[in-house]
């Protein structure tokens, strides 16, 4: 049976439609939708993303049965076109483009005007009564396929063109002639020839195929691949490839071309926003090569424009482009992001998907449109991408700062950074792993500096508009970002740039405002968000609707604060050990360490037992009767001691301490492997003073806090790294012993619970054991992660990257559950705890509490709560409703 590799579209009908994303992709999945709603759409055909994978499963083969099906897909839009492919007199002219089923915007490959030759140019031009286009549409494609298909640097072709311009004394490309473009032309085929060792190809069937092969191989590019890790998009998906018959926007003044979104991108207003060009193609809009016209008069008002706004220069185009945006918005139910050229006063729509958008603009969006009634409060909470919420927590600039600034652009995404300046994409990739901030400044960026942009916090060019590649990326990820800083001369050789007479070296800080477009000298004040208004309105809606319980990991009152502020329904983790490294009790701690026997222990535990109660009194104060889960001393006692000669002198000497006595108790402290050492409950049991003292401290503050009058605690005791159920009952003997004699020394009615980390395998499988004295588990991750694949967090970033980039994980198991391996040891000791112990509490409390992926797998399971970052409450409380609205 023959596989069916291509689908046709146009002519007012398709043979797909927006629900076959996954095989035509996004943009030939909404072309072919497009063109069933009888939407002006060009012609064409969708090439499969499973031909893309057939591709790659057969070494890099086209399926045999292909080259038939392309053939019958350009026959349609001969038949449609009335042209004719190849043909000198008569020439069919297309496009070849990427299309994944997840928007990559800028990651793959695009050819324009694919099938101009030397003779194919010569009947364009008499059938377009224009030899100037056709002969400016000849250099774009030989620029463009030889850069994207025969792998030529594209600066070699802009260099021709730019000594060109300097000749004749131009600036702008509109101002070249027919000849000019006819003499470029040769002097690019010229190039390719000195480059290549071979003329420029002439056989349109030749560029066809050369150009299908380099969108499928584009799939697999450094930048490709790079996207697809940064937003967990599989490489089992592919890429589909379109082409469509070409219309053309660089045919006078009654042609254009442009991007829009049916609402604002950056901060959700109900209302068009975009930027289009006359006489251009679309990839002059986006690559940031001439500077774009706004869309609407407002817009252009707006931003002190003089060029006429498209609503001006084009009326009868505009409301007809006007009318089909808003008819994509109510077909969709989604703002929309759209590609529109208008050929000869004739609107054409070339793609329309939903438009990305930051998470300010996202939040806008979805509940604007619940009250509009176009979505449920349902839908609204659904179309959020919870990773999207960390955008909000993004500093912004003081309103009272002094604000010097040195130069303006346009304000292509908000949120204000801070860093040093760099010119280099791969500068700042490696300052930026290096943990410094900085602000990559550039002409104008492209795919290639993919890495570099994501390394930085900040982002200014010189060149583009608010819809080009940095402003796209940038909004996506949250970064700042301000393009089309004209002012800004960029001096690569010199690493500097100049604003009016004053140089910016590489090194100096700067800072951005994107929601402005100022570029400011110096390190402005920043200020923290307010999280009201739509955020504040989703948050409602998604409490809801979820059923879990989000918790925070905290130990510092400002930690409490903040995850109160941001919504935390208790502590799920307050690391004790964190209390211990206090300047004002470390002395007191390594005393308890170098005792003698136990009686020394107990004399500096006694010390440090007051800050200890003073911690809880206030953590419990703060949480106002939440449940708050303590982690009893968890490290291995050296981390609590110098290591170095020079260190334990300066200690010694400052706490008068024998200096001796430090080393050799260092020295008999010291662990080959102290992860899976003397730690975490062994140390209970070892000292089980140590415990003691903690315990006592925890019920006495709780005590004392039900004594005020205040909302009574319910202290939840934990033990970690316990991996048997003597241990749990040795230790839970220990708890309820200390915390009775409290309870009746303070005559208070307590309730409290005692419970353990699962963060050991024989844990999860023996977790009925644990049951029977453990009254709540706390799945800690991150150890449990470390102890199941026997990878240390610490060292595996050496090699995770190779496992992540060879297939072999498919996401970073200490960012995102491992939910075949680790998952199932969760699902044993859940489904056996509760066996032993119905109704448990159960709860997690790594670092993957904040994750949704991971979040979502703690719905399945029937967790009662996830614990993550305060910064991260908000991120799992969406994460959460969303995960309860999977299931309905």
């Amino acid at each position: 049976m023959t596989n069916r590799w291509v689908y046709s579209f146009g002519g007012g009908g398709a043979e797909g439609d927006a629900s076959m994303k996954n095989l035509l992709g996004g943009k030939g999945a909404n072309l072919a939708e497009m063109s069933s709603l009888g939407l002006p759409v060009p012609p064409g055909f969708t090439i499969t993303t499973e031909a893309c994978n057939s591709y790659y499963a057969e070494g890099r083969q086209y399926p045999a049965d292909l080259a038939a099906q392309v053939a019958g897909g350009i026959a349609h839009i001969e038949k449609i076109t009335q042209k004719t492919f190849g043909d000198a007199a008569n020439p069919l002219l297309v496009s070849v483009r990427s299309g994944a089923r997840a928007s990559m915007p800028g990651m793959m490959d695009t050819v324009l005007n694919l099938g101009l030759n030397d003779a194919t140019v010569e009947g364009l031009a008499r059938l377009s009564g224009d030899r100037r286009f056709a002969f400016d549409s000849y250099r774009r494609f030989i620029q463009m396929y030889s850069n994207v298909v025969l792998g030529l640097d594209h600066h070699a072709f802009e260099e021709i063109l730019d000594d060109h311009k300097d000749r004749l004394g131009v600036d702008v490309d509109t101002a070249l002639t027919a000849k000019d473009w006819e003499a470029i032309v040769a002097e690019y085929k010229q190039a390719v020839d000195r480059e290549l060792g071979k003329p420029f190809p002439q056989d349109p069937q030749e560029q066809l195929w050369g150009a299908v092969g380099a969108v499928f191989q584009s799939w697999m590019n450094d930048r490709a691949k790079f996207y697809r890790r940064m937003h967990d998009i599989p490489e089992s998906w592919g890429t589909a490839v379109n082409i469509q018959s070409m219309v053309f926007g660089n045919l006078g003044e009654t042609s254009a071309t442009g991007v829009a979104f049916t609402r604002n991108p950056s901060t959700g207003e109900a209302a068009l926003y975009g930027e289009f060009l006359i006489n251009a193609q679309g990839e002059d809009v986006v690559a940031g090569i001439r500077t774009p016209q706004s869309l609407t008069k407002a817009a252009r008002e707006e931003m002190g424009d003089r060029n006429p706004s498209m609503e001006e220069a084009l009326p009868t185009v505009f409301a007809e482009f006007r009318d089909v945006a808003a008819r994509l918005e109510r077909h969709y139910r989604d703002m929309q992001d759209v590609e529109f050229t208008v050929e000869q006063g004739r609107l054409w729509m070339l793609q329309t998907r939903n438009g990305k958008r930051t998470a300010k603009a996202a939040l806008k969006v979805a509940v604007d449109m619940a009250g509009e009634g176009l979505i449920s409060k349902e839908e609204a909470v659904a179309r959020i991408d919870p990773a999207a919420l960390d955008q909000l927590l993004h500093p912004t600039i003081s309103p009272d700062a002094v604000r010097s600034v040195i130069a303006k652009g346009l304000p292509a995404s908000p949120g204000a950074a801070v860093g040093a300046i760099v010119f280099s994409s791969e500068d700042a990739e490696r300052r930026g792993a290096a943990g410094e901030a900085i602000i990559l400044v550039r002409h104008e960026t492209s795919p290639e500096d993919i890495k570099g942009m994501h390394a930085a916090r900040g982002i200014i060019t010189a060149r583009g508009g608010m819809t080009s590649h940095a402003a796209v990326v940038a909004r996506g990820w949250g970064i700042p970002c301000v393009s089309g800083a004209g002012d800004i001369a960029i001096d690569l050789k010199n690493r500097n740039f100049s604003v009016r007479g004053k140089v910016f070296n590489e090194g100096e800080t700067v800072t951005i405002d994107g929601s402005t477009g100022e570029v400011l000298a110096g390190s402005v004040k920043m200020i923290e968000p307010e999280l009201t208004g739509d955020f504040a309105a989703l948050m409602v809606w998604a409490d809801e609707v979820r059923r879990l319980k989000v918790r925070a990991n905290a130990e510092t009152p400002l930690d409490a604060k903040t995850a109160r502020q941001f919504g935390a329904e208790g502590i799920g983790l307050c690391r004790t050990e964190h209390m211990f490294f206090d300047e004002h009790r470390i002395a007191a701690v390594r005393e308890m360490i170098l005792a003698d026997d136990e009686a020394g222990r107990r004399a500096a535990l006694a010390r440090i037992a007051p800050f200890q109660k003073a911690d809880f009194v206030e953590l419990f104060t703060i949480m106002e009767g939440l449940p708050v889960t303590i982690r009893l001393l968890d490290p291995p006692l050296h981390e609590f001691l110098p290591h170095s000669e020079e260190d334990l002198a300066a200690v010694a000497e400052s706490t008068g301490l024998d200096p001796a006595k430090l080393m050799r108790r260092a020295r008999e402290l010291h662990e080959s492997n102290p992860m899976l050492g003397h730690r975490g409950c062994r140390l209970g049991i070892s000292f089980p003073e140590i415990y003691e003292m903690q315990v006592r401290a925890i019920i006495e503050a709780a005590c004392e806090i039900a004594k005020s009058g205040k909302p009574a605690p319910v202290p939840e005791i934990m033990h970690p790294l316990v991996g048997k159920g003597t241990e749990m009952k040795f230790l839970k003997d220990l708890t309820d012993r200390t915390a009775k004699a409290v309870i009746a020394e303070q005559g208070v009615a307590l309730e409290y619970l005692v419970g353990t980390m699962i963060e050991l395998p024989r844990a999860a499988i023996r977790a009925g054991d644990l049951a029977e004295n453990a009254e709540f588990f706390s799945f800690g991750t991150n150890d449990l992660t470390q102890t199941t694949f026997g990878i240390s967090r610490d060292d595996a970033g050496k090699f995770l990257n190779d496992y992540i980039e060879k297939g072999i994980f498919e996401k970073d198991p200490f960012v995102s559950l491992d939910q075949e391996g680790v998952g199932d040891l969760i699902r044993i000791a859940a489904e056996r705890g509760r066996a032993a112990r119905p109704g448990i509490k159960l709860g997690i409390c790594g670092e993957h509490g904040g994750d949704p992926a991971s979040i979502a797998f703690c719905e399945e399971v029937g967790l009662d709560y996830v614990s993550c970052s305060p910064f991260r409450v908000p991120i799992a409380r969406l994460a959460a409703a969303q995960a309860a609205l999977a299931k309905k």
